[in-house]
C-alpha cells in the first residue's frame, strides 16, 4: 500500500489573528485576542481536503485591551493560567467547511465543531507557498470549566456564557 506523503503546513503569526468575542452585561460585546499561539496543518492535497488541524495558545497571552480584566481571565475564575498555561485543539475530521476536533481548556476536553473557509492557495513575492482560512464557532464557556459568574444590580449577566470564536490564520508551506 503506498502512503501519501503529508505536506506540513506552519501557521505564520505575523499574518494571523487567534481571537474571541464575548458579550459584556448583555449590551456590548469585549474582544480579546492571544498573542502566543502556534498551529499546524498537516495535509496530502494542496485543497487541504484530508487535512488534520493542531493548535495552542499560550493562556498567559491573552489580552482584552485591559490589563485588570486580562489578569481576571488567567485567574482560577476563568483559564486559571498558573494550572493550566495552554488552550489546545486536535481536529478529527474536515469535510472542507467544517472542523471538528477535540478542544481543551484547563483540564476539560470537548468535541467542537468549527466553520472553515479555505479563502485560496498562493505563492507570495519570496516564492512561499500560503493558505488562508478563516475559522469560526461558538462554545459555551461553562462546559469547560469557566463558570465564573455575576450579575448586576439590574438583573444583567456580567459575562455571556456564549463565546464566539474567530480565527484569520494564514499557513505557510514547509
Amino acid at each position: 500500500m503506498e502512503t501519501m506523503t503529508k505536506t506540513v503546513w506552519a501557521v505564520d503569526p505575523t499574518h494571523s489573528e487567534i481571537s474571541f468575542k464575548v458579550k459584556h452585561m448583555m449590551i456590548s460585546t469585549v474582544r480579546g485576542f492571544f498573542k502566543d499561539f502556534d498551529a499546524k496543518i498537516e495535509a496530502s492535497n494542496e485543497d487541504l481536503s484530508d487535512a488534520q488541524f493542531s493548535f495552542s495558545a499560550d493562556i498567559a497571552s491573552v489580552n482584552t485591551n485591559n490589563e485588570d480584566r486580562d489578569n481576571h481571565l488567567k485567574s482560577d475564575d476563568f483559564f486559571n493560567a498558573e494550572a493550566y498555561p495552554k488552550m489546545t485543539f486536535e481536529s478529527t475530521s474536515f469535510d472542507g467547511e467544517t472542523i471538528t476536533g477535540d478542544l481543551t481548556i484547563r483540564d476539560v476536553t470537548k468535541e467542537i465543531s468549527l466553520n472553515a473557509d479555505v479563502s485560496g492557495v498562493a505563492v507570495d513575492p519570496y516564492g512561499q507557498t500560503k493558505v488562508g482560512l478563516e475559522i469560526s464557532g461558538e462554545i459555551n464557556r461553562k462546559d469547560f470549566g469557566l463558570t465564573w459568574s455575576a450579575v448586576t444590580e439590574a438583573g444583567n449577566v456580567v459575562v455571556s456564557d456564549k463565546v464566539k470564536l474567530i480565527a484569520d490564520v494564514q499557513f505557510v508551506k514547509q
